[in-house]
């Protein structure tokens, strides 16, 4: 079938996109709905493991599989392994201490090697333990690494999200303010030197996860997942969501879990096709104040509003705009999404990043909460059908 927009057509169907309000240009947001209707789960888990109040610290959680029985937790420059006990904690034991914040984590299976690889401050991956101990990688394709937030075991190799060429991944909001679109995916050889770029140009990929033959990549500024596949381009797997995606891990039974750290609102999706004002507000205000998505909710009257009907004498409402947001999704094997999990807007484990199956439990790394949460999966699975 012939191509409906040519090269010298998609400029002028941008501009008339721009001047009816529609497609890219739109301002709409998704609603929750369905199986993404907003429920108390998160705000209401077991908290199995905390930082420091106001800690913003922990950044990535990973488990040895959906049968496994250990969990490794990135808290600042501290590599945790994390041992579930019986009534629902964790005990934590020290691996690491690097040089720089533990940006992202994998737990390398044995046909790999083993052991656990981490990024430092979204420049270096190194290997602790295993057959491949003591393995870095500070680029690819000759360009350093900048922003690498996600890790995932794929196929013979490590696959690395690098979100960013000239953002660090604390500078993430930012990346979206400016329309960040220079991440890139990597596979990285374990094995072998076979490094090479298996995707660029994505606007802040945000963690990876093989599934048969392909591997899905959450693409934040773009609301989806989308598939890659051996010398394709990206397809999307899941698209139009209400919220900015970050990682997703495997699930017991097939199909996998999405975290969503941020939801999106009208409010936002306007600033970001106004590129004077966004200008303006970045170098004249702190990003804590900007008009942008936030890991958790408001803790100063500086901050702006978010659009109308936020609070009634005094309280927050739960169904407010969402400058922050607390979201898990359960996806099928096809990535129809069957149930979800969420901390509302008056709640407060937000900016979910991670998620993982252990010891017959579902743990969620909240980073707004500096929290390790804890969810049965006994309780779960007849929510999700899996």
């Amino acid at each position: 079938m012939m191509e409906l927009f040519t090269p010298l057509t998609r400029p002028l169907a941008a501009w008339r996109d721009r001047l009816l309000g529609r497609g890219d240009a739109a301002c709409t947001v998704p609603i929750l709905d369905g199986v993404l209707q907003p429920n108390q789960r998160l705000e209401t888990a077991t908290v199995a493991w905390a930082a420091p109040a106001g800690s913003l610290e922990l950044r990535d959680l990973v488990s040895d599989g959906p049968g496994g029985r250990q969990l490794w937790l990135a808290d600042g420059p501290r590599l945790l392994m994390l041992t579930p006990l019986p009534g629902g904690s964790l005990m934590a034991d020290e691996q690491l201490v690097a040089t720089g914040p533990i940006t992202a984590l994998c737990a390398l299976p044995e046909r790999l090697g083993g052991g656990v690889a981490f990024a430092v401050a979204g420049r270096e991956v190194q290997v602790l333990g295993g057959r491949h101990h003591g393995r870095r990688w500070t680029g690819l394709a000759g360009r350093d690494f900048v922003g690498v937030n996600g890790l995932a075991a794929g196929g013979d190799a490590l696959i690395a999200t690098d979100a960013s060429a000239t953002h660090g991944p604390d500078d993430w909001q930012r990346d979206l303010m400016t329309l960040g679109a220079s991440g890139r995916v990597g596979r990285l050889g374990l094995s072998d030197d076979g490094d090479h770029v298996l995707a660029d140009g994505l606007q802040h990929p945000f963690g990876a996860v093989a599934h048969g033959s392909a591997l899905w990549v959450s693409e934040s500024w773009r609301h989806r997942v989308v598939a890659l596949g051996a010398g394709d381009r990206p397809s999307p797997v899941l698209d139009q969501l209400p919220g900015y995606p970050s990682r997703l891990a495997p699930a017991a039974g097939g199909g996998f879990w999405l975290t969503v750290f941020a939801g999106r609102t009208q409010l936002v999706e306007f600033v970001l096709r106004e590129p004077e004002f966004r200008q303006r507000m970045i170098t004249s205000m702190p990003p804590e104040l900007w008009i942008a998505p936030q890991l958790r909710p408001s803790r100063s009257f500086l901050e702006p509003l978010q659009g109308g009907a936020i609070k009634q004498m005094g309280v927050l409402k739960p169904w407010a705009p969402p400058r922050s947001y607390g979201l898990v999704i359960r996806l099928g094997a096809a990535g129809r999404p069957l149930a979800s999990l969420h901390s509302r807007v008056d709640g407060q484990h937000h900016g979910v990043v991670a998620a993982a199956e252990c010891a017959g439990a579902l743990y969620v790394l909240s980073r707004g909460a500096g929290r390790v949460l804890r969810l049965d999966l006994s309780d779960l699975s007849s929510e999700t059908g899996a």
